[in-house]
């Protein structure tokens, strides 16, 4: 072949190596992610041997590394004079991760933040940083936040990440707390909206003139301007960061907590306040998982057990049920931890993250691919809850998740994005969910008109007077009523089955007098509160006149309201009474419910069933599934301060609705096949032993 052919074959395989990167599928959309993230203190990279951090990679069976780049500081050799270049940096340390990785298949994401800037920057620069309505910046040592609007992110910040991308053949890139900044969070304090002077000027061009709020309040409307302020801005910021990298390749991926313009949305199991959350990681994947679909979630175990204390890691059996419950609820596997592993503070974690990984890697065709069996949607106020509301919230999912339940969850702002996936739910539950759009509440009511029913708890829809009357006949007359020392009784035992030896159930938190006269049945009598002393002088519980819970019977649905804080109740205190009182409704309004899965294991046995097809390239047009697969997750162990390990359960019988007979019924632990008899729809097995965890394949 002569030598202008060569170049000529040459140019041409070049030619087919571009058009494939930029069309082939992104690598990320298999969702079989197992991700180490090593968070470098900035002294670490001067001993980081990249040889050792590859092998270690290996070793657990990660096929993917987020490693530290840019923003707060350069962890290569900028030539950038306003990214603060960390002085420990090893010239070549970056780029030799980056080949030795992907010598091993091993994928790099490059972690970025550009939350805050070394004090030289800020002194070179005092117009780039936050400032509160005190006059006062937040400061973390030499680092100081700054501002969204201002140069540095809306500029700056672009040709950081352009450096990077254009230096270093990387696979994707991770933004760590992006967005508006008003709290230390390392400190635990808040400051206040950002009171910058290009903040001011953004907002008042987006608000015709208003001046930008100073305190946040939820009833004032420039507040609530300032809030869709945020969001524009956001997510005008994230639309360009996304023109950026996908100019550059479209096998980059883009991950953050955000959920516009990225392809990987992360979130965080962490374990920060009491009571400790053993569900974190399924509330986690499954709110972001149903809420935004099209995308990837990866959910991260941090290993630290807070921001003062970095180098202590939560216990292993928290961090295995963390991976497990991201495993089942079609999540890959994350793990965050400060700096690699070689001399690490502290190695408990390793073994289980090792055996988790491993198992993951060997089955990886099981999991990934997934479509929910639930026939309910439980609505969570936010992506990140807090406060009452994540009580309320997470004390509905504790009842539902202990009663082996399936139910997916939808975050509250998403409502109105997805009424096709909304529509296959028989049941919603709003547990404390208010600030609904407006197009939000009218697809709750078509839906509602089709047959889905509803049930809503404590302050849902107080905002909306108009819906708690057409929805629940219901009117409020106090929604802030304190329940202490007041009773509810469970009279009706037709509808309140499971309590047949009680005539009354003590109440405390909130407690909502309602009007439900328009409601078509009322329960649960309100009895006044008693008169407090010594046993010679107690009683007094009269009725009230007033009821907890309404009844409203639609043309093809049946809707409950519960203007109680039954939720937060069962989360702090954990009686079973309240409990049983949603369990009951439940039963009355959804009695299907129940058929889905039935079985004798224990509360705490996470039983999470999900439609599987194989995660394979062959199968990517298959419309069908390959059958079901039941993940079982074992929370004995966690005893309500202590993770310790779980207790085998043995003998659990399991009753399973599915439209097919299967053809074998085997478990991912063991490889052993599961005998099963198949009847009327049904499928019922036997499991000897449940250790820490299981998946239990269903095949067509």
């Amino acid at each position: 072949m002569n030598k202008k052919k060569l170049l000529s074959l040459i140019f041409l395989c070049f030619l087919s190596t571009i058009t494939y990167s930029q069309t082939a599928k992104p690598w990320w959309k298999r969702n079989n992610l197992r991700v180490i993230q090593t968070n470098l203190p900035a002294y670490e990279a001067a001993t980081l041997n990249p040889d050792s951090l590859v092998k270690d990679l290996i070793d657990h069976s990660a096929n993917t590394l987020i490693i530290n780049a840019g923003g707060i500081m350069a962890f290569y050799k900028t030539k950038l004079d306003f990214h603060y270049t960390n002085p420990y940096m090893k010239e070549d340390m970056l780029a030799e991760v980056v080949k030795k990785c992907h010598q091993h298949y091993i994928k790099v994401i490059v972690r970025f933040d550009f939350s805050r800037v070394h004090e030289s920057i800020f002194k070179a620069h005092p117009d780039w940083c936050y400032i509160s309505p005190k006059n006062e910046r937040i400061i973390n040592t030499d680092m100081y936040v700054v501002s969204i609007n201002a140069p540095y992110v809306q500029d700056k910040a672009f040709k950081i990440i352009e450096e990077v991308i254009d230096n270093f053949p990387i696979d994707g890139i991770f933004l760590n707390m992006p967005g508006y900044q008003v709290n230390n969070p390392y400190e635990g304090k808040y400051h206040g909206i950002d009171q910058n002077e290009y903040d001011k000027k953004a907002f008042a061009a987006y608000s015709n003139g208003t001046a930008l709020p100073t305190v946040e309040d939820k009833t004032d409307p420039v507040y609530q301007q300032y809030l869709s302020f945020k969001k524009s801005t956001i997510e005008n910021w994230s639309e360009r960061l996304h023109q950026l990298v996908k100019s550059k390749s479209n096998q980059i991926a883009i991950c953050t907590y955000l959920d516009k313009h990225v392809d990987i949305i992360r979130h965080e199991s962490q374990t920060n306040s009491l009571p400790y959350w053993p569900y974190s990681a399924s509330d986690n994947v499954s709110n972001a998982a149903n809420s935004f679909p099209e995308h990837i979630i990866s959910n991260s175990s941090i290993q630290q057990i807070s921001f003062q204390s970095r180098y202590n890691a939560v216990e292993p059996e928290e961090v295995g049920i963390r991976l497990y419950e991201n495993i089942a609820n079609g999540s890959g596997l994350d793990i965050s931890m400060m700096g690699d592993m070689r001399g690490y503070e502290d190695e408990r974690n390793f073994g289980i993250v090792k055996k988790i990984y491993s198992h993951h890697k060997k089955h990886e065709q099981y999991f990934g691919n997934y479509t929910s069996v639930a026939k309910i949607a439980l609505i969570a106020p936010g992506a990140w809850p807090s406060g009452e509301p994540m009580q309320e919230y997470r004390g509905i999912q504790l009842m539902l998740k202990e009663a082996h339940i399936p139910f997916d969850i939808i975050e509250d702002a998403q409502i109105s994005n997805l009424k096709e996936k909304l529509q296959k739910y028989r049941l919603i539950i709003l547990p404390e969910i208010s600030y609904l759009k407006p197009e939000a509440i009218a697809l709750l009511k078509d839906l509602n008109q089709q047959g889905t029913s509803l049930i809503a708890t404590n302050r849902s829809f107080f905002d909306s007077p108009e819906t708690l009357q057409t929805l629940f006949g219901a009117k409020i007359v106090n929604k802030d009523h304190d329940g202490s020392g007041f009773y509810l009784s469970p009279d009706n035992k037709e509808l309140f089955k499971r309590f047949g030896q009680q005539k009354m159930l003590f109440w405390k938190f909130n407690l909502g007098l309602y009007d439900l006269s328009d409601a078509d049945k009322t329960y649960l009598p309100i009895l006044s509160k008693g008169r407090p002393g010594p046993p010679e002088i107690i009683g007094g519980h009269e009725p009230t006149n007033y009821y907890a819970l309404g009844i409203k019977e639609q043309a093809k649905a049946k809707n409950a309201i519960l203007p109680i804080n039954l939720g937060k109740l069962y989360y702090l205190h954990g009686y079973e009474q309240h409990k049983n009182i949603l369990l009951d409704v439940i039963d009355y309004i959804f009695p299907e419910n129940g058929q889905i899965v039935q079985t004798n294991a224990p509360e705490r046995i996470e039983v999470i069933l999900q439609e599987y097809k194989k995660n394979i390239l062959a199968n990517d047009a298959q419309k069908q599934s390959d059958g079901l697969i039941l993940h079982l997750v074992n929370l004995t162990g966690f005893s309500g301060n202590t993770y310790f390990k779980p207790l085998p359960v043995y003998n659990t019988s399991f009753k399973i609705k599915t439209e097919f007979k299967p053809s074998n019924i085997f478990s991912l632990n063991s490889g052993s096949a599961i005998p099963f008899t198949w009847a009327s729809g049904f499928v019922s097995f036997k499991l000897k032993t449940i250790e820490d965890f299981d998946g239990i394949v269903i095949n067509r």
